[in-house]
């Protein structure tokens, strides 16, 4: 087989790296040479080509759709973070960020939230569900936990625009001051992958985050189930001292939906192996 050829390896490598040239030269949905021409143009087998290609559907830079080819994949919504020991400056994401309502109701916090939040499982909180668009194409799914008793009047029209802590903050007196969030890895279920149209155990990133306020005091717990095809995280490393530079307060950060940080507030940010609650 092809496969145990000498040299193939590198072949599949550079053919995926002139198939990754085509893409990068268009713009998404532009169409890429068919398989036969690509075997034509790099001189190369069908079978090199396909598994070349078939990486690249698997690394959400390529789509194909039957009987109509291969097309270059919408561009993947890029995050970056900020190093944990400066105040969290909600760097811009790209794209039109809008929500749609799943769920919205109140209820106990049970033995698991009421836990993360250090209130009693009896204690009620608001659960709100909401699917998050970027340019009206389906991005996350978000399952926001926050204390009853901090958001009476809270609306659906709040949470659908993203200005929950802008609500906290001007109606309640509560000022968010940390949120300590964790990222891993995870694959989505069937009813999460008929919300975010995607086949059934597609890769996602799973973002877990407790926020607190400036008396220490747990408000909200989330955890946010991202397209692991369409959004990708970029880190930023501080090697050495820099000049003091007036942060950006605009933008998306990760896990927290763009408008939520809108006033201006600053907030702590850290990325570690588990959700910290405190108690």
């Amino acid at each position: 087989m092809d496969a145990d050829m000498p040299g193939t390896v590198l072949k599949r490598e550079r053919t995926r790296d002139a198939v990754l040239e085509l893409i990068e030269s268009r713009s998404p949905g532009d169409a890429i040479p068919s398989e036969r021409a690509l075997c034509a143009l790099l001189g190369v087998s069908r079978p090199t080509v396909r598994a070349a290609a078939d990486e690249l559907v698997a690394a959400g830079l390529l789509v194909r759709e039957h009987g109509r080819g291969m097309f270059v994949a919408p561009a993947k919504i890029t995050q970056e973070l900020v190093a944990g020991d400066r105040a969290l400056s909600v760097p811009q994401a790209a794209g039109a960020w809008s929500s749609r309502l799943l769920e919205f109701t109140t209820l106990q916090a049970g033995a698991r939230v009421g836990r993360k939040l250090r209130m009693s499982p009896a204690a009620e909180i608001v659960y709100v569900a909401r699917l998050r668009l970027v340019d009206g194409a389906p991005m996350a799914i978000e399952h926001l936990h926050i204390r009853a008793e901090l958001v009476p009047g809270l609306s659906a029209q709040e949470l659908e625009s993203g200005d929950l802590y802008e609500h906290l903050r001007s109606t309640h007196g509560v000022h968010v001051h940390e949120a300590v969030q964790a990222i891993e890895p995870t694959v989505v279920t069937r009813a999460e992958a008929r919300l975010l149209d995607v086949p059934e155990l597609s890769p996602a990133l799973l973002f877990e985050r407790l926020t607190s306020d400036t008396m220490g005091r747990p408000v909200e717990y989330v955890h946010s189930l991202y397209r692991g095809d369409r959004y990708r995280i970029v880190s930023r490393l501080a090697l050495g001292p820099a000049a003091e530079v007036a942060p950006d307060r605009e933008g998306h950060h990760p896990g927290i939906p763009p408008g939520d940080f809108a006033h201006g507030d600053a907030i702590a940010s850290s990325t570690r192996g588990d959700i910290q609650t405190g108690g």
